[in-house]
């Protein structure tokens, strides 16, 4: 009886667990089927537009969908070698091998400023070994994350702290300096700086716009190597632009991504910011190590404010702190050793020298076959602007149209603007920029 009893019990038990398993079967099956039926078509993103592609990194994107054998990204703000490779110096990977060998390294987190190093070898690079500001304690520097991130907590900074909330840019200026300055609370506003009649400098209007800027207004300055345009003032019109801005008050706020890497000299690149700092006035500087260093993707920056006493400048860097900490805590470590290493010790900032000047000088000699091959080819107008430029950029003078007609004819990607990256050219591919110039130059209006 007790085993006929219990047989019928499990059977029981089996059935109704058979049940049960249909039932939450048929029961998770409705579920399932629920997001792709009615959630997936009450999306609470269903109202978000998709974004314009960035108008660079578009190019890129352009670029690589091209399937030609002969297409040529002059786009991207990057180094590339003679063969067109990025590159990776021999001094970053030499640094990097000693840092992954050391054990006694650890991933613990910076503190907000970032690397105590970095940051005092970084303030030297950019001001000079013998600056009085350094001298009299008078800088504070924050590593962030290079040259954009230094220019965002500058920013933040100077919304929260400065009495003047408009900020003064160059017309034109690297296309994320107008979101970069409106996110952080400023109000964005132009002086003229390019002539595209002299494909120069318009000096003239330049002093003009600053001239009539409200006292106390901050201005952008590019330190040198000027992004997109390749232009530059000379030091004399330096001289002249720094004795208008403190006889109004302005306060300068420098972008230094290239130095070194526009003259090959990383002390005159430098020499506009240290004119302004000679003088005992207040700034702000945001340097990167993108390009000097090749660090594009460590996104290795700092930002340097130089103040007129020890103690303001440490009340500042208090406040800094307070930007920095509810935007990203800390800045990574890897990038910023690597940095400090190479300055700290004499022998690997001498072999960075001169692997930095083979760079800028491989720049030059590009901008020189480009201004030959076109002299050669009788290209219609005057192409000395390509050679009186400066640094990794070239405004070429090119129009919407004529850019459409290489990219579509020639398989040549660049902005609209008819910006084209010196570095992305070599030997091999000056011929085939050339012959579509000479053709755009030719055939459109």
């Amino acid at each position: 009886m007790i085993s006929d009893s219990n047989s019928s019990s499990d059977r029981r038990i089996t059935v109704l667990a058979g049940h049960l398993a249909l039932h939450h079967h048929a029961h998770t099956s409705s579920i399932s089927a629920s997001p792709t039926s009615g959630y997936h078509h009450n999306s609470v993103f269903s109202h978000v537009l998709r974004g314009p592609e960035d108008p660079i990194l578009g190019v890129t994107v352009a670029y690589n969908k091209d399937p030609s054998p002969v297409k040529l990204n002059l786009g991207v703000g990057a180094y590339r070698t003679e063969e067109g490779k990025p590159l990776v110096l021999n001094v970053v990977r030499t640094v990097e091998q000693q840092l992954v060998n050391d054990r006694s390294r650890v991933k613990e987190y910076l503190p907000i400023t970032g690397l105590a190093d970095f940051n005092k070898l970084s303030a030297k690079l950019i001001f000079g070994a013998d600056s009085p500001a350094i001298r009299e304690n008078r800088i504070t520097t924050v590593q962030c994350l290079s040259g954009t991130g230094s220019l965002r907590v500058g920013a933040e900074f100077l919304a929260k702290h400065y009495h003047q909330h408009t900020i003064y840019i160059p017309q034109p200026t690297w296309g994320n300096h107008p979101k970069v300055f409106t996110l952080a609370g400023l109000s964005v506003k132009t002086y003229r700086y390019y002539d595209p009649a002299t494909r120069g400098l318009n000096f003239q209007g330049l002093l003009e716009d600053l001239g009539s800027a409200p006292s106390g207004a901050i201005v952008l300055l590019h330190a040198c190597a000027h992004n997109p345009t390749g232009v530059d003032p000379t030091l004399q019109q330096w001289e002249q632009i720094r004795k208008l801005m403190r006889s109004r008050r302005l306060m300068p706020f420098f972008d230094s991504a290239y130095q070194g890497f526009a003259s090959g000299s990383l002390d005159a690149d430098a020499q506009p910011i240290r004119m302004f700092v000679a003088d005992g006035g207040e700034l702000l500087a945001a340097q990167s190590y993108a390009k000097n260093m090749g660090l594009y993707g460590e996104r290795v920056g700092a930002l340097s404010i130089v103040c007129s006493t020890a103690d303001i400048a440490s009340k500042v860097e208090s406040q800094l702190k307070l930007v920095i900490r509810p935007m990203y805590s800390n800045p990574p470590i890897h990038g910023a050793s690597i940095v400090a290493f190479i300055l700290k010790d004499r022998n690997l900032y001498n072999e960075w020298t001169i692997e930095l000047k083979a760079m800028a000088d491989r720049i030059i000699s590009m901008r020189q076959q480009l201004f030959d091959a076109l002299r050669a080819r009788g290209t219609p107008g005057d192409w000395s602007h390509i050679i009186k430029q400066i640094g990794m950029f070239t405004f070429t003078g090119l129009n919407s149209e004529q850019v459409a007609f290489m990219t579509k004819e020639y398989h040549i990607y660049m902005t609209s603007d008819g910006r084209i990256s010196m570095a992305g050219l070599s030997s091999k591919t000056v011929p085939h920029l050339a012959d579509a110039i000479h053709a755009a130059a030719t055939r459109v209006a």
